[in-house]
């Protein structure tokens, strides 16, 4: 099973920005232990702040991975180009955040991803990753 783990803008600051709400954890050590609890699973990882790279990740992932886990962070709730992306790609796109959108701000609480996505996972912190992860690898089964 190939997964491609994709994070959207601010994401890099994980660890850093605003840890009372997404925790000191970096998502690099996280994504050393993602690796490390999923050893036959064969995972990529990127992030970008820009959404054209985000679109164009997406677009690229189908035919080449098996799943795609997707934080996309602020462009959640703006961007009906990246969910025009998800819904073209026969990919599936498990959505995940480390908060929950619905106990935050009011504009995050609708996603424009969800509607086009396999599923939603939110709230778990980073271990909405892994909860992600299992859900792609529950559905190939």
């Amino acid at each position: 099973m190939k997964i491609l783990i994709l994070n959207g803008p601010n994401l890099n600051l994980q660890g850093r920005r605003d840890p009372a709400v997404y925790g000191t954890q970096t998502f690099e050590s996280f994504y050393d232990e993602l690796r490390r609890r999923y050893p036959a699973v064969e995972f990529e990882y990127r992030q970008s702040n820009h959404e054209g790279v985000l679109i164009d990740t997406i677009q690229q992932a189908d035919g080449r991975f098996d799943g795609v886990v997707l934080n996309a962070g602020g462009y959640t709730h703006t961007s009906v180009a990246l969910r025009d992306a998800v819904a073209a790609v026969r990919v599936p796109v498990v959505e995940v955040h480390i908060s929950s959108i619905l106990a935050r701000e009011e504009f995050r609480h609708t996603s424009l991803l969800a509607p086009v996505a396999m599923g939603s996972i939110m709230g778990f912190g980073l271990d909405s990753y892994r909860l992600g992860v299992e859900a792609l690898l529950q559905s190939a089964r």
